[in-house]
């Protein structure tokens, strides 16, 4: 193992580095990782690009990296479900396990929930890196290690559909083809959704949603509400029972609430502005459900059982691989819009 932990640092906006920091040794409940992948997710080029993400500014230098996946190096004493060589994905953000909201199953509104890659934590981007084993998920042998770092994406689809309650025969209108879109369409259509349509505004990656087996697809790049509402319905054969918001756009979150079909759900996925103006009457009249989601909560194993199974097939998402060394290129592609999913390889 090398004594070096070269990490990506985020020291401010747009002002990203390359760091040596020590190696870390694991605390009794957690392990050691060698990082193998690292995705880059929105939040970290929101970070990278803006130095914030909704109200959370970066204060401090901090680690970015959250999607990770990496091998078991060293167990603490007290892990007894890891060891050295164990493939793991990383499901990032430890909650305080006590509270009501994680005695009642929702652990991830816990209100102290220690979330890794944020100003108040430092994330996985780099060689080693020491977390709770508790929230270290073995990957099966038919699973990679690239795989494994779209566990974390995937986890936030299981989610998105648990809360949306798409079913066997439903119809999905799922908005924005990125990372999230797409892992919502193959969540979708794993659940049973019957008929899927995903709106972008770029063509490139409507093609790869159609690709990835979405029924319908619809450019709304020079659409108004009105007209997209048409067009979709005319599509679809009719108002979608589910609507899935992946962009956190103002206009595209109205749109989901105009065009869902009354007592339906709208659940909005995609982080935009703090606040935005949506029409609330539109929706209260025709018992609309708008439900937010907060990450994940008992989805990892689900989301690895699909990936297991080969009933999602997440290696298309992956277009773009760098090592470590290239982590700025890679950051540039990622926010060019030219790619779906970029991984960072930290391994030596």
């Amino acid at each position: 193992m090398a004594s070096d932990n070269l990490s990506v640092i985020l020291k401010g906006k747009g002002e990203v580095c390359l760091e040596n920091r020590k190696l870390p040794e694991p605390l009794p409940n957690e392990v050691l990782i060698a990082i193998h992948a690292v995705g880059i997710c929105g939040s970290d080029l929101h970070m990278y690009k803006d130095g914030k993400i909704g109200e959370l500014l970066v204060t401090d230098s901090f680690v970015l990296g959250h999607e990770a996946s990496g091998t078991v190096v060293k167990a603490g004493s007290k892990v007894k479900h890891l060891k050295s060589g164990d493939r793991i994905c990383i499901e990032p953000a430890v909650p305080c396990r006590r509270c009501e909201f994680c005695l009642g199953g929702r652990y991830n509104l816990c209100l102290i929930n220690q979330y890794d890659h944020t100003p108040i934590g430092d994330g996985s981007m780099c060689r080693y890196f020491c977390y709770d084993a508790d929230f270290c998920h073995k990957l099966p042998d038919n699973v990679t290690l690239d795989e494994g770092a779209l566990i974390e994406p995937l986890s936030v689809a299981v989610h998105a559909c648990r809360r949306a309650s798409v079913t066997a025969g439903k119809s999905v209108l799922i908005c924005g083809a990125g990372p999230i879109g797409l892992a919502n369409l193959l969540t979708s259509k794993a659940l049973g959704a019957t008929r899927v349509c995903v709106t972008d505004i770029s063509e490139n990656r409507l093609d790869v949603a159609k690709k990835l087996g979405a029924t319908y697809k619809l450019n709304v790049k020079d659409l108004d509400s009105k007209m997209a509402i048409e067009k979709i319905k005319s599509i679809m054969g009719g108002l979608p029972d589910i609507t899935i918001e992946c962009s956190g756009a103002e206009s595209s979150v109205k749109l989901a609430l105009l065009v869902t079909k009354s007592g339906g759900v709208v659940t909005c996925v995609g982080l935009g502005a703090p606040e935005i103006k949506i029409p609330i009457m539109e929706a209260s009249v025709r018992e609309v459900d708008i439900k937010g989601i907060f990450r994940y909560a008992h989805c990892y194993p689900t989301a690895i059982e699909l990936v297991s199974s080969g009933v999602i097939d997440v290696k298309p998402l992956i277009t773009h691989h760098f090592n470590l060394e290239n982590m700025l290129k890679a950051f540039e592609t990622s926010a060019s819009g030219a790619a779906i999913k970029v991984l960072i390889h930290c391994s030596e």
